[in-house]
């Protein structure tokens, strides 16, 4: 299991223009990708400029194929303009 988290921050009157584009590309990950087995998209109303991401992937390989996708690549070109900063940080499972 390999586990990434991305914190967005979205640039002033962005969000609704940012938030579907990042939808798709959660749904076209978890359709099109057997090593992606989670998407959620979070925001919290207290803080409207914020997009959190939790994926799992079935390991570190995986992730590296869906940064190589057509609709991620599509998709980051899109949101480029929109973004004032983002923060990726990834996690491995630890075996008990």
């Amino acid at each position: 299991m390999y586990a990434v988290t991305v914190l967005f921050k979205i640039k002033e009157g962005r969000q609704d223009e940012f938030l579907p584009l990042m939808i798709e590309n959660a749904r076209l990950s978890l359709k099109d990708e057997p090593g992606c087995t989670r998407f959620d998209v979070c925001t919290d109303p207290a803080r409207p400029g914020e997009v959190f991401l939790y994926e799992i992937y079935d390991d570190a390989a995986a992730f590296q194929v869906h940064l190589k996708t057509p609709h991620f690549l599509s998709f980051d070109k899109q949101v480029a303009a929109m973004i004032a900063d983002k923060t990726v940080w990834t996690y491995s499972e630890v075996a008990a």
